[in-house]
């Protein structure tokens, strides 16, 4: 950083100061390094992936889903919940709540085991869940050719024309 006296010679200085926005660069990586890791915090699951699946609706205020992750905790519509406590909650939601619908999804990581599906299909019967739907993600470069699909109105090259569920 430059410095002038004043003197017979002096004048203006004409070098930035630098030291304000080298501050403020500073500040803003600490900020987006703290923030960061909690934007990708929440809910991971790698579901199974199949062909020809027809996007489930995914209204917030009426569809429940619960999820699993590979580590066997529990999300409910994305927020993490102790597995203590998944009963009561959907107790409260499905039979406590006056309801249109009975409705829940399931969205389980597909390296957890089984047994742990099958435990939370339990838990949802027994506490008003009528009906659970499996959520599953779409074959990365295949296209789905159910009828009345909104993402994918046309078929992949190649993909077979059949009406369906996943194969």
């Amino acid at each position: 950083m430059a410095m002038s006296t004043g003197g017979p010679e002096g004048g203006v200085a004409s070098t930035p100061n630098v030291t304000p926005m080298v501050d403020v660069m500073l500040v803003l990586l600490i900020i987006f390094m703290v923030v960061t890791p909690a934007l990708l915090a929440g809910f991971n699951a790698d579901p199974p992936q199949a062909q020809n699946i027809k996007d489930h609706p995914e209204d917030e205020q009426n569809d429940q889903v619960l999820g699993i992750d590979k580590d066997g905790n529990y999300y409910l519509n994305k927020k993490p919940i102790r597995s203590t406590d998944v009963a009561a909650a959907l107790k409260h939601i499905y039979v406590d709540t006056p309801r249109e619908d009975y409705i829940m999804y399931l969205k389980a990581d597909k390296n957890l085991d089984y047994s742990k599906v099958l435990d939370a299909l339990d838990i949802a019967m027994h506490n008003g869940v009528k009906v659970t739907g499996l959520i599953g993600d779409q074959k990365p470069g295949t296209v789905s050719t159910v009828e009345g699909d909104q993402k994918n109105p046309t078929p992949a090259p190649g993909a077979p024309a059949t009406k369906g569920g996943a194969k």
